[in-house]
Order: structure tokens, then sequence, then C-alpha cells
């Protein structure tokens, strides 16, 4: 949606075609805080972050703007990192600081739903519509230019098997006065720990981090795990009552893929995928990197 917004505010005529509704999609589960994580290649990445970053930081500084776009800037922590171990994008970061407790940072962290409920209407304002709609084959789609931002289906429809799933899975509790982010993240480890606080009263947990993994049942032994992990850093955590569960599978891919491809006379694919636990984070950075790509055609 983001990818499509960009094209339609550059004078494109555009039209999406989504086999779920949004609110189905992996972005929906998402615990969504900005931060590159498991995803590839650096160089590109830092600089589509800080795109990203820029558009987050204006809507959540405008006034009631949080509870219509979904995005807040919050305070937390990053146990286990700190300033040198990161790349050059860090330096455009406002207020990243060493901490005794890791990296501490300011940073926007977005309640899906209501973001995503927000983007359909900006859609919609576009004059985008927006189809439920599956298809087996790029080729079926006859537009001339196609932007295949498919995430986990690019492994099928392009077809491209370095695409692969890694599983997230949360808990959402009652938040019982948890007001900052917190992320212990060990890409050597499948188990993740983080608590992320959203309105209404609700504290998301987790997580997990699972290759090749497809299942969307929620594991109850994992939940169990997740609390008691989230619970090991703040208390108060492990008698909060649990409102439900979610499963997400990340897009993964060894480097992210937004490329134009030549498919045939007068047809043209340019790709956006791959992007592993960071959509959210190079959403807005890739969106206007594939609408370059598209103006280009």
């Amino acid at each position: 949606m983001s990818t499509a917004l960009v094209l339609a505010r550059r004078g494109r005529r555009v039209r999406v075609w989504s086999r779920e509704p949004a609110e189905r999609t992996t972005s929906a589960v998402a615990g969504a805080l900005w931060w590159p994580y498991r995803i590839d290649p650096v160089e590109q990445v830092g600089p589509w972050s800080l795109r990203s970053l820029r558009r987050y930081e204006e809507w959540a500084a405008r006034a009631g703007r949080p509870e219509e776009t979904g995005v807040r800037m919050v305070e937390g922590v990053h146990a286990g990192t700190r300033l040198a171990g990161l790349g050059a994008w860090a330096g455009e970061v406002a207020g990243l600081r060493d901490a005794d407790a890791g990296l501490a940072a300011r940073l926007p962290l977005i309640d899906m739903p209501v973001h995503l409920a927000w983007l359909r209407g900006e859609l919609a304002a576009a004059g985008v519509a927006v189809e439920e709609r599956a298809v087996t084959s790029l080729r079926e789609v006859t537009a001339p230019v196609v932007v295949n931002c498919t995430g986990l289906g690019a492994r099928e429809l392009v077809p491209d098997a370095s695409v692969r799933p890694v599983r997230g899975q949360l808990v959402v509790v009652e938040n019982p006065g948890v007001r900052t982010w917190y992320t212990a993240a060990d890409e050597a480890s499948d188990a993740t720990t983080y608590f992320f606080p959203q309105p209404g009263g609700r504290l998301l947990l987790g997580g997990t981090a699972q290759e090749d993994a497809w299942s969307l049942e929620p594991d109850p032994a994992t939940a169990e795990a997740i609390v008691r992990r989230c619970a090991a850093i703040r208390p108060e955590i492990a008698g909060a009552r649990v409102l439900g569960h979610r499963v997400g599978l990340r897009p993964a891919r060894p480097a992210v893929r937004v490329e134009r491809e030549v498919v045939g006379p007068g047809r043209i694919w340019v790709h956006n995928y791959g992007h592993g636990g960071a959509g959210v984070t190079v959403a807005w950075g890739c969106a206007e990197e594939a609408a370059r790509l598209v103006e280009g055609c």
C-alpha cells in the first residue's frame, strides 16, 4: 500500500490486487518498531530506513495524528546493542545513546491495525482501488507495469526459491503499566525477547524468529516461554491477563529485491519484496525506490 500510494501521488494510475484484506496480512501481526532488523543489503537498508523514519517522525509530531495514523514516538532500550556496532545510518537517528542496559532510543512504534486502515483510506482518497484478487502467476496481470510487492508470495509467483519464511509468534496481554519498549535479539537464536506498549491497554510480547517454519497456529509452549522471558525483564508482566495470540511469517531473503525486470515488449515488472523482519522500517524508502524504477519505464 505504501508503494501504491507513492505512485498515485506521482500521477500514476494505480490498482492494487491483494489476495487478503490488509487486516489478515503479516503486516497486521507485526510488533512494528522502527529498526533495521534481519535485513540486507546493509548499504541500501540504511538510506531506505532513514527515508521511512522521516515520514514516521512527521506523522507522530502532528497534533492528533498518532490516533489517526497509528504512529507514536516511544522510548525504549535495545539490550546488548551499542552505537559502535551500528552502520553510518545510526548517526542520522536523533537521540540514540549508549546506556547501562544497552542502546537507548526514542523510535517510531506503530499500531499496525490502525496504520493499515489509515493507509487504505489514503489510497481511497488518491483514487486507488484495492481489489481482493488472487493470481497464480505475475504473467496473468496484463498491465504494462506490474509492481510485485507480494512478500512471501514471491516464492511461488516469480518464482524465487530464495524467499523463505521466518516465523514470528507474539502474545497480546493487558498492559500492567509498561510505558517503554524493550528488545533483546540474538540472530543466532530463534528465540527473541521484546515488549511493545500499544494503545488500548495492550502490551505485545515476543517473540520468535523460526526459519523455514510455516505454521500459523500459535504454539502454547512457545507462548508460555515468551511470557516468561518478558517477565524476567519486567516482573509485572507475569500476572498480566492474556488477550490473544498472533503469528506471522516474515518474508525473508538473503537481500531485499528492488529491481526492474523486462519480461516482454511493453511489459515491465518492478520487484519490491524480501524485507524480512524490517518491512515497516524500510517500507517508504523501498516504495520510493520502486516508484523511481517505474518512472524510468
